[in-house]
């Protein structure tokens, strides 16, 4: 083995199959002891004689193609079986979150002081005795995944644990010939920057080899709506083609995998290339997996005017939602904000085509609308954004408050610099009376409906994860008794 593909724990699991019991990763271990904690949200998975995991992180998968497709021997392995390649002379690692600096790791080290179980887990892993023996002997270190930015924060880390290079950016076009300079022995560049020109097209773009976990399956890559607080719109526009697709979805289900989550980072938005949903390409896409029999489908992200058009014009959402069967469907959706004043600021083209000063109406819509149709969103907002102001937040508040009546989850999220707002500054302080009630809202909100989503989300999963999840369900409630206080009085807000 050439090239060793890894990461942590947290990162190399199929969360039991259920994707979004993840998101309990970016925080500390609450409730429970770390190690029941990491059973719970990161699982092992069982590995071939060679440490393959039957299941990897897309962008992984992504990377080993790449590599593969140049004739490079690589692999992904699971980060306890490393040591079985010790003449492995690079290993690539990927991660979400390196040290716990983005959304929603970022807010629990402000609420809680303490360390979240990704950041715990990476550390442990970079420190263990294999890591230590592959920088002994000279293998070259790369990182990258959406968290390279992070690397900039702890420049010490890079030379602690001699990382070679830190790619930052979508690596699939600038990967093959970075691991073939570092297998040649050549001097390699400290940080790599993949701008616009040095992404991969579409025909670029390697198809996965083997499972992703969960089924995950991308279907685009970019977004046209250009929010200043989010990267993803710094990259172009790109769709896969039908028999791309169903390439992938094929590698995943020869598997044993009969779920499917359509990743993109708005599937409302499939085959378009404007804001306005296209009726046929996303018809024809949901076509596709009901014909390969796929037994459920999520899909990783909508945009909530998206949502509301689609439904209002071809009733789009209610279609695809029935085309796949009686059964809830989980969806990430962004509110990111309740004030039209900061929505026209930082997202004027996230309401589109609707006016951006409309986005409480259509927020509240695209809500009823995902109710009706059994799409379950998990829905952020984002407070401490620059220039926000008590009314802003008491403006999102009123928002979640609007909300109540429909069945999802609410996160609220501090601000971190990325996108376009890379420069600004971090939020880190300790959180004013307007944003504890944010919170104290959002929460009661999420009490409402967490035992309605948990015994849908729970039906099939292993008897031991489903005791210890009901465990936190009900720890969780205990506990917010002591945060849920009575209600910060507030000035009624003129919604005009």
């Amino acid at each position: 083995m050439e090239v060793i593909i890894t990461s942590d724990r947290t990162m190399i699991t199929n969360h039991h199959g259920k994707e979004f019991l993840g998101f309990m990763t970016t925080s500390p271990p609450l409730f429970l002891p770390e190690s029941i904690w990491m059973r719970l949200a990161a699982p092992k998975m069982s590995v071939n004689e060679r440490g393959e995991p039957w299941q990897a992180p897309y962008g992984l998968r992504k990377v080993e193609a790449a590599l593969l497709d140049a004739g490079i021997e690589a692999a992904v392995i699971d980060p306890e079986h490393i040591g079985k390649h010790p003449e492995a002379r690079v290993v690539a690692i990927g991660h979400h979150d390196f040290f716990a600096l983005g959304p929603p790791s970022s807010e629990w080290w402000v609420l809680t002081k303490r360390e979240p179980v990704n950041a715990r887990s990476f550390r442990r892993f970079m420190e263990s005795k294999q890591m230590e023996y592959f920088r002994r002997k000279g293998a070259r270190i790369i990182v990258g995944g959406p968290a390279a930015w992070q690397w900039l924060y702890k420049p010490e880390l890079i030379d602690r644990w001699r990382i070679s290079t830190v790619i930052d950016g979508e690596a699939e076009k600038v990967i093959v010939d970075i691991v073939r300079r570092a297998l040649d022995g050549e001097e390699l560049p400290r940080f790599v920057q993949v701008g616009v020109d040095g992404v991969p097209s579409l025909e670029e773009i390697p198809l996965i080899r083997k499972p992703s976990v969960n089924g995950l399956v991308e279907v685009s890559r970019g977004c046209p709506r250009r929010c200043r607080f989010c990267s993803v719109t710094l990259r172009p526009l790109r769709h896969y083609t039908l028999e791309m697709i169903s390439r992938e979805v094929d590698v995943n289900m020869s598997s044993g995998l009969r779920s499917v989550i359509l990743h993109s980072d708005d599937v409302l938005l499939y085959g378009s290339y404007s804001i306005y949903p296209n009726e046929k390409a996303l018809i024809k896409l949901h076509e596709l997996l009901k014909s390969k029999g796929v037994s459920q489908v999520g899909w990783s992200h909508f945009s909530l005017s998206a949502v509301k058009y689609a439904e209002d014009e071809h009733k789009l959402v209610s279609r695809m939602s029935g085309m796949l069967g009686d059964y809830y469907k989980g969806v990430e959706v962004g509110i990111e904000t309740g004030s039209p004043r900061l929505a026209e600021r930082m997202m004027p083209a996230k309401a589109l085509p609707y006016d951006v000063r409309e986005w409480r109406n259509v927020v509240v819509d695209a809500f009823s609308i995902m109710h009706e149709a059994k799409v379950v969103p998990a829905a952020t907002l984002i407070t401490g954004l620059p220039d926000e102001r008590p009314e802003d937040t008491l403006a999102s508040i009123e928002l979640v408050e609007d909300l109540k009546d429909f069945r999802s989850l609410i996160v609220p999220m501090y601000f971190v610099p990325m996108g376009l707002l890379r420069g600004e500054s971090w939020y880190n302080r300790e959180p004013t009376e307007e944003q504890l009630e944010l919170m104290r809202v959002c929460l009661r909100h999420d009490l409402r409906w967490v035992e309605d989503i948990a015994r849908w989300y729970m039906r099939d999963l292993n008897p031991l994860a489903r005791y210890l999840l009901s465990l936190f369900i009900s720890s969780l409630k205990v506990a917010a008794r002591r945060f849920l206080e009575p209600p910060l009085e507030r000035p009624h807000l003129n919604r005009s």
